[in-house]
């Protein structure tokens, strides 16, 4: 290991790796913020329309907001998912006279990458998603020292930043006051109850709770991976559909190059890199694809990761046995019925902002790697 680091090679490999994803990443992250603000709505809306609205809230900033949180994932998430794909394809290769790999074994390696990925990118990705809804969202007036101070401890607790709504208390109070009052102080009792505390049901906005630190108070280090179930099935699919058709594209390409050449060469090794040029656009067709087929589970994946569930509703909701709706497949992936008419919302700007993306990294990263391995 310790060769391994010191290790000219690499280092360079390392450098040109995060270099390139924070390229892709800050090139493409406009696309991602509009694509995540059309997955969430409530109601369908146009790219124009949710560019308006952010440049209007939060300025051109905006559609920046959370793009330090997704670089990091993305170079975390990219290189393991890289790295073992590289191990699984060296196994596959072992003992060949060629380097040759077969379509299905690049499918298989491109799953596995893509599953582990999936676990370790998904902190990230929560506290992107929230940053970028925050952008397009009014900003919440604090509560005031009056209703502060009347939130007693138990909800402060359970409740983080909540303030006292006094009408929903009031109307509660009303339906109450039928009954037989065995203490004389209603109001003092119901503020024992947080479920009674939330008024309308409703949970706080998701502008109110974006950072770590917020999410982790209100909902446990749980919520940072809500929606993995359909996180892995995205990232798994994208992994084996990008690796395997981009295996596809190469080989097509090895093959058009060997044509013209004579002799003609036995193995792919003998026929030469191809250009960058080539790599890079058919990365980025390998990504297109593999976005397009996933993007149903992303958009999944993205409405949860904006759904505010407090811990005690979760411990509830895990006492009661809750039953998922859905059929047997909207469980086990984690699609909510209610969103079976919005799975493709945004399809075109993520296969735009995946396509794009695959296509800078790549391309970069053999450009960098052409010029600083031959200096």
């Amino acid at each position: 290991m310790e060769e391994l680091l010191n290790n000219k090679t690499f280092a360079v490999h390392a450098a040109a790796a995060a270099t390139s994803v924070a390229l892709g990443t800050a090139v493409t992250y406009p696309l991602d913020t509009l694509k995540v603000l059309m997955q969430v709505g409530s109601t369908p809306l146009t790219a124009a329309d949710v560019y308006y609205r952010v440049r209007v809230l939060s300025g051109y900033s905006g559609l920046y907001n959370g793009v330090g949180w997704l670089t990091l994932g993305r170079t975390l998430g990219l290189g393991v998912r890289f790295g073992i794909y590289e191990i699984l394809t060296a196994f596959y290769k072992d003992g060949r006279e060629d380097d040759h790999l077969l379509l299905s074994e690049a499918l298989l390696a491109g799953f596995a990458s893509g599953t582990v990925e999936s676990l370790i990118s998904s902190p990230f990705e929560m506290i992107k998603v929230r940053a970028q809804v925050a952008s397009a969202s009014g900003l919440t007036p604090p509560p005031s020292i009056v209703e502060k101070s009347a939130v007693p401890p138990l909800v402060s607790r359970l409740l983080p930043r909540y303030s006292l709504d006094i009408n929903a208390m009031s109307k509660s109070m009303g339906l109450l006051s039928t009954l037989t009052n065995r203490n004389g102080n209603i109001l003092d009792s119901l503020k024992e109850y947080p479920w009674m505390m939330t008024g309308s049901g409703k949970p706080p906005p998701v502008s109110n709770v974006r950072t770590l630190s917020e999410i982790v108070s209100l909902e446990g280090w749980t919520a940072l991976w809500r929606g993995y179930r359909s996180g892995i099935v995205r990232d798994s699919i994208f992994g084996g559909l990008f690796f395997g058709s981009w295996q596809f594209l190469h080989q097509v390409m090895i093959n058009w190059k060997a044509v013209n050449m004579d002799p003609m060469p036995r193995y792919d090794s003998e026929v030469g890199p191809l250009s960058p040029v080539a790599v890079s656009f058919s990365a980025g067709v390998s990504g297109a694809f593999a976005a397009a087929v996933s993007h149903g589970f992303d958009t999944t994946r993205s409405r949860s990761q904006c759904t505010i569930l407090p811990k005690y509703l979760s411990l509830e909701r895990k006492f009661l046995k809750w039953r998922k709706s859905g059929n047997r497949f909207e469980r086990l992936t984690g699609i909510h019925p209610a969103d079976r008419n919005l799975l493709l919302n945004g399809i075109g700007l993520r296969m735009a902002r995946t396509g794009l993306a695959s296509s800078v990294i790549a391309g970069s990263y053999y450009f960098a790697i052409n010029n600083l391995m031959s200096s």
